[in-house]
């Protein structure tokens, strides 16, 4: 397998730039399903109100218009009530269309503002380029058109099976249309004409669906990355392994340096007696418990011994403490309180092996 190959799935840092990009899988076909069902249950919904509208605009032209009394001279006169019965009839359908398409086309697409997409692109308007998309776009080879050729098919067919399978439903209802009156025709027609516009959105949708799915896929496929890309972008993000590893280490040893410091102001050294070391220092005005200054194991405890025994500090071996000490409480860290006792004990006899004078 090629080493620029790629097969692994984008990382969610890759979705996000390509999204700042202002490239998301799209679906026009499941956009323009969507804008269709919307117009047409809005029209539905508003339709009383628009025949309201024209019935009065008829009504107000066969009633109020006279021929010999029309003045030429002010058209707008004559289109204004025209245009009254026309904006009120059909402006809130058409503004509702555009707020309601607007929210379900947001809700595929989702908040984004892509400044790259504003940005001019010279390139593109060079002739060779522009050249090579025309031959893309007239290829009839081309995989995508191809693909847009068949969903085109698929579309026609399904439409005309829906129109098709309606009108056979309702063939007895459109054929006793002969000799009714013209309300009941209307009433009729009407309702086939929903009926099918109502079966062709569900097709449209599920075509739309089916092409949402598959505009996932090529998205998902088109911004695969390499194992190198998915490792630099791990990097990039996470920080480079070896550089964490340095920095680990250069705060280890920076602790560690505190802490050596902090050893000769403790107040006695706790051992198991070779294994751990514990530092304790307790300062009754500063903390209201005892405190570990330093700890460690090996190596290191054997250089808090040493450490103490330079500065004179009392080195008391205790097993069970020493452990617990080690194991529940960090540096620069409170004793605990299940421990206060045997913690108060060695000290106690710190204090008075000090006032004692022994060494």
């Amino acid at each position: 397998m090629a080493a620029d190959e790629k097969t692994e799935e984008a990382t969610p840092r890759r979705k996000q730039k390509e999204r700042e990009k202002g490239n998301i899988p799209r679906s026009q076909d499941m956009n323009s399903a969507l804008a269709l069902s919307v117009a047409i249950g809005l029209f539905i919904a508003f339709a009383p109100r628009i025949m309201e509208k024209l019935q009065n605009m008829l009504r107000y032209a066969f009633t109020n218009i006279n021929p010999a009394t029309i003045n030429t001279d002010s058209l707008s006169a004559i289109v204004n009530p025209y245009f009254s019965f026309f904006t009120g009839a059909v402006f809130p359908f058409v503004v509702t269309l555009f707020l309601v398409t607007a929210l379900v086309i947001f809700t595929q697409v989702g908040p984004m503002f892509a400044s790259e997409k504003l940005k001019p692109k010279f390139d593109k308007l060079s002739p060779m380029n522009i050249l090579n998309n025309a031959k893309k776009q007239l290829n009839p080879f081309e995989p995508k058109n191809l693909m847009e050729f068949a969903k085109s098919i698929a579309k026609m067919i399904a439409v005309f099976i829906a129109g098709f399978s309606v009108i056979s439903a309702r063939k007895d209802a459109l054929l006793g249309l002969l000799g009714a009156s013209p309300e009941t025709g209307f009433a009729v027609l009407s309702s086939v004409l929903v009926q099918m516009a109502l079966a062709i959105c569900a097709i449209l949708l599920l075509i739309g669906y089916i092409d949402k799915k598959y505009q996932v896929y090529e998205f998902n496929k088109s911004i695969k990355m390499t194992k190198s890309e998915v490792k630099d972008e791990w990097k990039n993000t996470e920080g480079d392994p070896q550089v964490k590893a340095k920095i680990k280490s250069a705060q280890m040893r920076f602790a560690q340096q505190k802490m050596v410091a902090a050893i000769p102001t403790a107040d006695v050294v706790v051992t198991n007696p070779t294994h751990y070391a514990v530092a304790i220092k307790y300062d009754r005005t500063k903390s209201a418990a005892p405190l570990v200054v330093a700890k460690g194991v090996d190596y290191l405890a054997f250089k808090i011994r040493e450490i103490a025994e330079n500065n004179k500090i009392p080195i008391v071996e205790n097993k069970p403490l020493a452990q617990a000490l080690y194991k529940l409480v960090p540096v620069e860290g409170a004793i605990p309180a299940e421990l206060y006792v045997a913690v108060a004990e060695v000290l106690a006899w710190v204090y008075n092996k000090n006032k004692s004078g022994v060494r």
